[in-house]
């Protein structure tokens, strides 16, 4: 396997992992703190996707490293425009 597909397939690795970690959060309603994984894969998927020069990988991995806060900010937001 050349350096270019291993590349690849770490960012991918990487942007399913990020995303598969926020499902019980999200669908499921369920705290879970498997999240902070996101802090950690992410950047290898950026630094990855960057090395390959992949645009769309480096976008959705940046993506996931700051999911937490745009998921947060969605739903403190939510809230507020609910509240009555």
């Amino acid at each position: 396997m050349d350096k270019k597909t291993l590349f690849k397939v770490l960012a991918i690795s990487s942007l399913i992992i990020s995303v598969s970690v926020w499902i019980p959060n999200v669908i499921f309603q369920v705290a879970s703190p498997f999240w902070v994984i996101t802090f950690i894969i992410a950047p290898v998927g950026i630094v990855a996707a960057a090395l390959i020069k992949n645009y769309w990988l480096i976008v959705s991995n940046t993506l996931m490293l700051f999911s937490f806060f745009i998921l947060m900010f969605s739903r403190i937001s939510e809230r507020l425009l609910n509240k009555k």
